[in-house]
């Protein structure tokens, strides 16, 4: 007998699906259900690689965290990673198969892999007591529903009730929860139970009387109305959507255990991937991360981070345009310090040979490090396990590129020459020791009386998130109506609302 399961979908992009699905994930376990996460597909430069080698949405594998079991590629079995604006990458359980164009993807390809997203459901129904999916930007996106196979088109085949997320804080809730059932099918909106309210900020007796109305006008009923929390968002999935510059990392709000704060910039080159990277730093007190885009924002910078990213050579032309690469390579001279992670370690060698991901051939780098990187085609997904400054580190590595090391000390599998470091593991700063000897190597050479938290632990910190994710279903949802909809399926005789879909 398959096991329950859920769709939440919302009316936007970035109207909290992703810490909603965790949330009810969290709240499910702690009941003794047996839960998995599942998105059919995702849009994300920001992955994992789990441990059989498949690359995944870090959301997913943040989701199967909630739900405390290990997260696989069929929770998460088509990822596209952009590339620019016309193309991404597809990933087909946890393996690249190929680059697509936006046109090409919806023109045929992606209803091609229904067959295997479904098999993939199936599989995690067959296995949980109740499978929590999420969707992908809006279910009423008409022009792209023919081809659908996240929102609806995933609910209809699977006969998933709905469940709409709406972010009140935005403006415009009611009108996005009534427009987009309205806008689906009579075969759709047949699935669409209710609504979840999130990020509310006040008091819910003045909303309820709108809550009424929107259920007089649709027949469905308000699930829960869940209040604006600080520091919630798990890691994001289509990158950060508004400009980068002098955007700060949501940081740990203790006081430094040091006399000085350690300013932490990271260039915010195009494509970034995995800028997930720097919230180990951000969690430790006296940690101030920011994401930059000019030169003079590396001034006061105690350490610079180049990211991950989709585009190396991109990246490095945008670096050199903004004067960022002269800035970077004036600080490696004068021995302040620079990390560069897998894109960002790339961009710190001699050479680049990339006839896979720009196609530019022979690429010049920015020299600071003794390294020579070729682009194979063959994607390296592994989880590598190791030591640096007496401490243990692991990490997982998401890259083309082929490292030639020749000087330097070794570092993580890549190199470490003075105050400049560079590695392909991304999450190595998840490793509390690591993390902290590396911030006392920061915080001398910078000069400042900077000292890390001796007690800080970043998985603790990600517990207490999660937890307070399943606190927020727990205590604003109405958990009872939340699991006859997972184990029963939607109500019968919910009403049409016209129009529907055009035909």
């Amino acid at each position: 007998m398959s096991g329950g399961g859920l769709l939440v979908a919302g009316t936007t992009s970035d109207a909290g699906k992703s810490v909603v699905t965790a949330g009810i994930c969290r709240w499910l376990v702690r009941q003794g259900v047996k839960v998995a996460p599942f998105k059919a597909q995702n849009m994300s430069l920001n992955s994992f690689v789990t441990r059989e080698g498949a690359e995944i949405g870090r959301a997913q594998a943040m989701q199967a965290q909630a739900c405390r079991v290990e997260p696989t590629a069929l929770m998460n079995p088509v990822l596209l990673k952009p590339g620019g604006e016309q193309s991404s990458q597809v990933v087909l359980l946890g393996k690249p198969v190929g680059e697509l164009s936006a046109r090409g993807y919806h023109g045929g390809r992606q209803q091609q892999l229904l067959g295997t997203v479904l098999d993939c459901l199936a599989e995690l129904r067959g296995t949980y007591d109740a499978v929590i999916c999420e969707g992908a930007g809006s279910p009423a996106e008409i022009n792209l529903r023919r081809t659908d196979i996240v929102n609806m088109g995933i609910a209809r085949n699977a006969g998933l009730p709905v469940l709409v997320v709406g972010d009140i804080d935005r403006g415009g809730v009611f009108a996005s929860f009534f427009g987009t059932v309205a806008l689906l099918s009579p075969e759709d909106q047949a699935l669409v139970a209710g609504f979840l309210v999130n990020k509310f900020r006040g008091d819910v007796s003045l909303l309820e009387p709108g809550l009424d109305m929107l259920h007089g006008l649709t027949g469905r009923r308000t699930y829960g109305v869940l209040p604006f929390r600080h520091g919630l968002g798990i890691d994001e999935e289509d990158g950060l959507r508004v400009s980068l510059r002098g955007t700060v990392r949501e940081s740990n709000t203790a006081p430094p255990v040091g006399q000085d704060v350690l300013r932490v910039a990271v260039c915010a080159v195009p494509l970034m991937s995995n800028f997930t990277d720097v919230d180990a730093l951000a969690a430790e007190p006296g940690v101030v991360v920011r994401f930059v885009d000019r030169a003079e924002e590396l001034a006061d910078a105690d350490l610079v981070v180049v990211p991950g990213t989709r585009g190396t050579v991109r990246a490095l032309e945008w670096l050199r345009e903004r004067g960022l690469a002269d800035a970077l390579v004036r600080r490696a001279a004068e021995q302040r310090p620079v990390l560069g992670i897998c894109g960002g370690f790339q961009i710190l060698g001699e050479h680049i040979e990339d006839e896979v991901e720009s196609r530019q051939g022979h690429v010049e780098g920015l020299g600071v490090l003794p390294v020579r990187v070729r682009f194979a085609r063959e994607k390296t997904l592994t989880r590598p396990v190791g030591e640096a400054l007496g401490e243990h580190v692991e990490g997982y590595e998401i890259h083309h590129g082929v490292a030639t090391i020749g000087g330097g000390e070794p570092f993580l599998d890549g190199v470490r020459v003075g105050q400049t470091w560079g590695t392909h593991w991304h999450g190595s700063l998840e490793s509390d020791g690591f993390r902290r000897a590396f911030l006392r190597e920061v915080a001398a050479a910078a000069g400042r009386r900077f000292v890390p938290a001796p007690d800080t632990s970043f998985a603790a910190l990600r517990e207490e998130q999660l937890d307070r994710l399943g606190d927020l279903i727990e205590q604003h949802a109405d958990t009872d109506a939340l699991w006859r909809l997972i184990e029963s399926g939607a109500p019968q005789g919910l009403p049409f609302i016209p129009p529907g879909a055009p035909a």
